[in-house]
């Protein structure tokens, strides 16, 4: 009985300790700090977290037969309630992986900046090399865990837990779960490269093994507006349910507690051209007592397919060797359903822009046929359903482009002339005292590459004129009309009405090779030509800024070459309607004003823009102000909804470009900060400030040009 007895003392002893060497975890990178700790027991790892509002947070992890499990994930909200939101969830990774092609007649070394490319459309049409697509050349795979060992770190004010031994297709890297002191989220991301030379590819991610007993229901609100849910009480099923749910996020809810789930607010899309809701949640009941839970992308546009759009699916860049990370979030919470899904909208301020005292908000570049929907409606009365759509982001002004395919654009006469009356006429109806419609259009005509063109009011002008018309002419009705035929001309409109043109998309698109082939052009070197614009495009995961080469090298070179130049935030896409979900698509500019100027003169806007006095943002970071200290410091004051991840000051001499990146991962969520940070600028040009946050939503200022700063202070 005794040798029985001991025995099975033996066999416990020897359970336990195969139980604890299971998860053998690195501590050598952390560091205990109030709120943030993490701790071995019982065989796995175990982090304790203090959340928002006074919430505890915990997460076990472990190794199971490779997997890199949650074993327990666990809230305490302030008046002591406690819910266990799940036990032994695996992580559910996916990819689907095409080959990508240049296009836009740009070389093979540029495919990275490609955006007619649709590398899931077989057998694909466009001018694309090398169509059409094979089959073969599309690759599913589901990750495989082979993890070993895990390591934990602090950085700031964030702890890590990486796994090793992650392959999925043509990736292979690690796993990684991060938590943020003062933040209820969870960030579950595999961080994978490949080494094959022309991958795009897109991702789902989220985690399986959720229980039905405890999170009864998963809920959304419908691309509609009408609250949603679905109770695990139906058959198990055989894959993902996408869910079009609005404002991309979905809540697993109980009793007891909710986890709700979303994507990365902004880089997670990459640019489509349409802001359809394609499904970018799902969830998927595997058996009577489990179920999954988590964020995709669809194969295409699904039944939105003109014959453009179907070209335009251009996923995410893989270079060979970059580190792609593809995330989901998890939002925990002991609140019910309802409560945790506005908590977690905070970090997108509800997906509106916040507010901000002495600024106005602008969005660019929307080809919406404004002028012709009314006309053809009978009554330029009539409310376009873009005009609700993007006063519910927040938005005061709104770039738009006309006669971009529809209306006649090239006719010298009287149709495009009574058409301008129209478009100018309904944007003055349509606008009010917090809301203007600023009639613009990407004229492209003449002056090289794509081109938005900005007038500081109405004014009457051809694209071409026969050869009996003049230049400028005088109408009974319209006052001067211009008709230029030639770049000088058009130059000689803007200087005379004191316009201004920014190259749309530079380096891509209808844009490849501009600015740079104007660079020495008069009218490029003029005052009347503002920059460029900014968009995510492309998008590739293992940058940490928003469109990092192309668009911040043009900035940085355009400023580099001579007088001051700025970057817009243009969204770039066509027709809106009330079911589409345009914030993660969008980016918008903070445009320092105190009132708007009203729908016949916006000359006040024209003047902030070309003294670069506006700041472009995703909505999550903002900048209210930014000041250069002479030579030997910059100021800026900085808020955020998501942990910042760095700040950084970017500088010029007019010939190479510097930069000062400044680690911020101390920040918690939902904070404010003042950063004074030395640089020498000494013989320097230019200089601008920029924030990112930790899911790579942005904001940065423009560049001040330091003579001229200089010359402003001493008056």
């Amino acid at each position: 009985m005794v040798h029985e007895l001991i025995m099975k003392s033996l066999v416990l002893l020897f359970t336990a300790a195969a139980a604890a060497a299971q998860t053998p975890c690195n501590l050598s990178a952390y560091k205990e700090q109030p709120g943030l700790k993490a701790y071995q027991a019982n065989g796995r790892l175990e982090v304790a977290w203090s959340g928002e509002r006074g919430d505890q947070l915990m997460a076990a992890f472990a190794i199971d037969r490779g997997a890199p499990v949650v074993r327990e994930l666990a809230v305490k909200s302030k008046d002591g309630r406690s819910t266990n939101l799940g036990h032994n969830l695996t992580p559910e990774f996916s990819v689907v992986t095409g080959m990508r092609r240049a296009g836009h007649g740009m070389p093979d070394e540029l495919r990275w900046w490609v955006y007619w490319d649709a590398p899931l459309s077989i057998p694909g049409r466009g001018d694309n090399p090398n169509l059409p697509r094979k089959p073969e050349e599309i690759r599913r795979a589901a990750a495989a865990f082979a993890s070993r060992s895990c390591e934990a770190r602090t950085e700031g004010a964030r702890l890590e837990v990486e796994f090793d031994g992650v392959s999925m297709g043509l990736f292979a890297g690690k796993l990684r779960y991060t938590v943020y002191r003062g933040a209820n989220l969870l960030r579950v991301e595999t961080i994978a490269k490949t080494e094959e030379p022309s991958v795009a590819y897109k991702y789902t991610a989220g985690l399986k093994g959720f229980s039905t007993a405890a999170l009864q229901r998963v809920a959304w609100t419908d691309v509609g507006g009408s609250e949603q849910h679905y109770e695990f009480g139906g058959e198990p099923n055989r894959d993902p349910v996408p869910l079009r749910a609005r404002k991309r996020i979905a809540v697993a809810g109980g009793r007891a507690g909710s986890v709700a789930v979303f994507p990365a607010p902004h880089q997670f899309f990459f640019a489509r051209q349409l802001e359809i809701n394609l499904g970018f949640n799902w969830y998927r009941k595997d058996d009577a007592k489990s179920f999954s839970l988590g964020v995709r992308h669809g194969d295409n546009h699904e039944g939105y397919n003109p014959v453009w759009v179907e070209r335009v699916f251009a996923l995410y860049n893989a270079p060979p060797g970059t580190w792609q990370r593809m995330p989901v979030y998890f939002y925990l919470s002991a609140a019910p359903a309802r409560q945790t899904r506005e908590a977690a909208l905070a970090y997108t301020h509800g997906d509106t822009y916040k507010p901000l005292p002495g600024y106005k908000t602008m969005v660019t570049h929307f080809h919406t046929a404004f002028t012709k929907e009314l006309t053809d409606s009978g009554s330029l009365d009539t409310l376009a359903p873009w005009i609700p759509a993007m006063r519910a982001l927040g938005v005061n002004i709104v770039y738009n482009c006309d006669f971009h395919g529809d209306g006649h654009p090239n006719d010298p006469g009287s149709v495009r002339l009574k058409e301008l009356e129209a478009y100018y006429e309904a944007c003055r109806r349509h606008s009010d005292r917090d809301f203007l419609i600023l009639p613009g259009e990407e004229a492209n005509a003449y002056l090289g590459g794509h081109y938005n063109i900005l007038f500081p009011k109405p004014v009457f002008w051809t694209h071409r004129r026969t050869p009996e018309q003049q230049f400028i002419e005088k109408d009974a009705k319209y006052g001067a009309v211009y008709r230029p035929s030639n770049t000088a001309e058009v130059f000689e409109m803007l200087k005379r009405e004191d316009a201004y043109v920014w190259q749309t998309h530079p380096r891509t698109k209808g844009s490849h090779g501009y600015p740079d082939k104007i660079r020495e052009t008069d009218y490029f070197r003029s005052d009347h030509w503002l920059g460029g614009g900014w968009k995510a495009l492309p998008v590739d995961l293992s940058e940490k800024r928003l469109c990092e080469k192309r668009c911040f090298d043009a900035l940085d070179d355009m400023n580099n070459w001579g007088r001051p130049k700025y970057l817009l935030a243009e969204v770039d896409t066509y027709k809106k309607f009330p079911e589409y979900d345009l914030y993660g698509d969008f980016n918008v500019n903070y445009v320092k004003l105190g009132t708007l100027p009203p729908a016949r003169d916006w000359s006040p806007l024209l003047k902030a823009l070309r003294e670069g006095d506006f700041f472009v943002s995703t909505g999550e970071v903002l900048i209210s102000s930014f000041r250069v200290n002479g030579s030997s410091s910059v100021t800026a004051e900085v808020e955020w909804t998501f942990p910042l991840e760095f700040v950084e000051v970017v500088w010029g001499d007019g010939d190479r470009v510097r930069r000062k990146i400044v680690p911020a991962a101390d920040t918690g969520p939902f904070g404010s900060r003042r950063f004074e940070i030395p640089v020498d600028l000494r013989g320097q040009k230019w200089v601008r400030f920029a924030a990112w946050d930790s899911a790579v939503n942005g904001a940065f200022t423009q560049p001040v040009h330091l003579e001229a700063a200089s010359r402003r202070v001493a008056r």
